[in-house]
């Protein structure tokens, strides 16, 4: 069991994760803070149920994702996407790092999701499937559908 000053210490070095994985699935600066916030609430609260310290970092994103799709599913009829996207574009400077960020931000969510954890966060496909509670087939079969997306996308900037 892990006391506060561990809870925060491992809170503390999953922020990074945390805030790009809302950031792929919301896009709004306000909704990423409020569902990582909610997250780490909820994680507290629920804190006994971890079954293992070592896996703090993969149950932690898995309650933000759950918090992401909460919070999406309460706020989809109000967010205008298309306005929080041209703005969060137009503060990124290389014209290759936007490329890419539209290409990513262009994927079917549960694609994207996949592809983020696995490519940007660096998670194993097993961890993703635990994540995510899907086959790992499935994580597989998204990350294959990512890369050909992805790769059809930015094929144009590579020539």
């Amino acid at each position: 069991m892990m006391d506060r000053e561990q809870f925060t210490s491992a809170v503390l070095a999953a922020e990074p994760t945390l805030y790009r994985v809302a950031k792929t699935m919301l896009r709004s600066e306000h909704d990423c803070a409020d569902a990582a916030q909610q997250a780490i609430l909820r994680a507290w609260e629920q804190l006994d149920s971890l079954r293992s310290t070592r896996y703090f970092k993969t149950w932690l994103v898995r309650i933000l994702i759950n918090e992401c799709y909460k919070l999406k599913k309460r706020n989809s009829k109000f967010v205008p996407y298309e306005e929080q996207i041209t703005a969060d574009i137009q503060t990124l400077d290389n014209s290759e790092v936007i490329e890419l960020y539209q290409a990513i931000m262009e994927l079917k969510p549960k694609i994207r999701v996949a592809v983020v954890l696995f490519y940007i966060e660096g998670y194993s496909v097993n961890e993703i499937k635990d994540i995510l509670k899907i086959p790992a087939g499935t994580v597989k079969s998204r990350l294959a559908k990512g890369r050909k997306a992805l790769k059809s996308n930015l094929e144009p900037m590579m020539k």
